[in-house]
């Protein structure tokens, strides 16, 4: 990997956990991330107007982009109103690259010794992060996993679609009708009186973060194999698991920040294997 997609995919790492704990903070975290999407794609519509550049080719792999966004951006939401942020975090973000690897697998990449032991890594850390002892939350490790197969999707399908368009563009066009999916959906439960108790300066700088975090991750993706980009950007889990604890005042264990680190340093042995 070189050393812009590098720098790239840190970044995005950096931004990701921050606008995650933005939302998972919120009150209403349904509302609150409708208005992150709504901000977001109005802010950046006229960065994309400029540098619109979309082939053809690149619609199916949009269409299917949404669909797994919507479906993502519906589990955080369930996750976060139930569960904590250094929970849901390191779990999704971890089993993410996993799943990654494995998809590139199926279509006929080598997947080696390195980065069979990455996987193993980040299975025990994603063991130590749900808990060994206690009440395990089933149902937050349950959304969480699903959370990573929904990210593993849409960044395997976004590899191939910037293929055919320019970054902002691409991005634009995704995340869109996700947005006015997820307004549409928080009007009808819980009115326009719902959007406005969110209508806060948090909400709106995560939706800047949204939309930027996902940029960077794409101009990476334009400069290095997806399972590397995956892999360096999941290094956010130890941002969201400090942010969780200092910032949120989550309990995270010993045994759970223990946890975080393994999963990052599995998801390392992936992204050099």
């Amino acid at each position: 990997m070189s050393a812009a997609a590098l720098s790239l995919a840190l970044g995005s790492a950096v931004l990701h956990a921050t606008w995650n704990a933005l939302l998972a903070s919120a009150r209403d975290v349904r509302a609150a991330t409708t208005v992150a999407l709504v901000v977001s794609t109005a802010v950046f519509a006229p960065f994309a107007v400029a540098t619109w550049e979309v082939q053809r080719a690149a619609v199916p792999w949009i269409v299917v982009s949404a669909a797994l966004e919507l479906l993502y951006f519906v589990l955080l939401t369930a996750a976060y109103r139930r569960s904590d942020l250094s929970l849901v975090y390191p779990i999704a973000r971890g089993s993410a690259p996993v799943l990654v690897l494995a998809g590139a697998a199926v279509v006929g990449a080598t997947v080696g010794v390195v980065q069979a032991l990455g996987v193993l890594l980040v299975a025990g850390g994603v063991v130590l992060v749900r808990g060994i002892h206690g009440v395990v939350d089933t149902r937050g490790v349950a959304l969480s996993l699903a959370i990573g197969a929904a990210i593993a999707g849409y960044t395997l399908v976004d590899k191939e679609g910037i293929e055919h368009a320019a970054t902002l563009p691409y991005l634009e066009l995704v995340l869109a009708p996700v947005a006015v999916a997820a307004l549409a959906a928080q009007v009808a439960a819980g009115g326009v009186s719902s959007i406005r108790a969110e209508l806060n300066a948090a909400s709106v700088l995560a939706g800047a973060l949204t939309f930027t975090a996902y940029a960077l991750a794409l101009a990476a993706l334009e400069l290095a194999p997806a399972a590397s980009v995956a892999a360096v950007r999941e290094t956010s889990v130890l941002f969201a698991v400090a942010i969780g604890a200092y910032a949120l005042r989550e309990r995270v264990s010993p045994s759970r920040a223990a946890g975080a680190a393994l999963v990052v340093t599995g998801i390392a042995l992936v992204a050099v294997g």
